[in-house]
């Protein structure tokens, strides 16, 4: 049920709901969600409150909606993550690259309603974002900007993200556990600044991956875009 005393809306406490519903896989792609009226009858909840919801869900692509029909689980729902969850550290050391990282940024910034949206947190709450520059050895091969909802991992940014691992210290730090990561590939231009920063000629083709990590408990504890060279970097899948 939904807690009405909670400081977190009721309209994103149901899209919690619903979202950890399709992660675990009780809702498939295509499968039809309760009725508005359903929704309402089950949690108590007004109309306004459900659509308020349900928008939210469609704009980050895990429902679609049919007139007449109803609301129905988004394939996009079910994008796969490409690679196990281990740092981006331990990926180069893998493939025999020497990874190194530098911190571009390190702040705590409020969240808007996009991210508290995402994360399920109250508008306002502290997120912390880390923006780095991932390299093998002096080459740039990545630049990667992380969000992460503070209250989760407290005095984060104690850490030096230059030779930390993110992953590791969410794990040992905070005893965390990692449990599944949703994936997101386009091709794209790079910006001036991507490209600069990653040492390309303009126009230059990039690779960007939006990863959102999950907990056990299906919280979102993590959302990072990566921006690849993608003549230095190629991404494996593993089925």
């Amino acid at each position: 049920m939904l807690n009405k005393a909670s400081s977190i809306p009721l309209h994103m406490q149901l899209a919690n709901v619903l979202r950890e519903q399709v992660i675990r896989r009780e809702l498939g792609p295509n499968d039809r969600l309760p009725s508005e009226r359903e929704l309402c009858q089950q949690y108590g909840i007004s109309r306004i409150t459900v659509r308020q919801a349900l928008s939210e869900l469609a704009q980050a692509g895990l429902v679609y909606s049919s007139v007449g029909k109803g609301t129905y689980v988004a394939e996009a729902a079910y994008q796969e993550e490409l690679q196990p969850l281990n740092s981006f550290s331990q990926d180069l050391e893998r493939r025999g690259m020497q990874a190194a990282s530098q911190v571009l940024e390190a702040s705590i910034i409020p969240a808007d309603d996009l991210w508290s949206a995402i994360f399920y947190i109250p508008r306002g709450a502290e997120l912390v974002r880390l923006h780095r520059l991932r390299l093998s050895g002096d080459v740039p091969i990545a630049i990667q900007l992380t969000h992460l909802p503070h209250h989760l991992c407290p005095s984060l940014l104690e850490y030096d993200f230059s030779t930390c691992s993110l992953y590791e210290v969410l794990r040992s730090a905070y005893k965390l556990r990692l449990a599944r990561s949703e994936t997101v590939l386009e091709a794209s231009l790079a910006s001036p600044q991507e490209a600069n920063l990653l040492g390309l000629p303009q126009p230059a083709a990039i690779l960007v991956s939006t990863q959102t990590t999950l907990l056990d408990t299906g919280i979102v504890i993590e959302m990072t875009r990566s921006t690849f060279n993608s003549e230095r970097y190629k991404l494996r899948m593993h089925l």
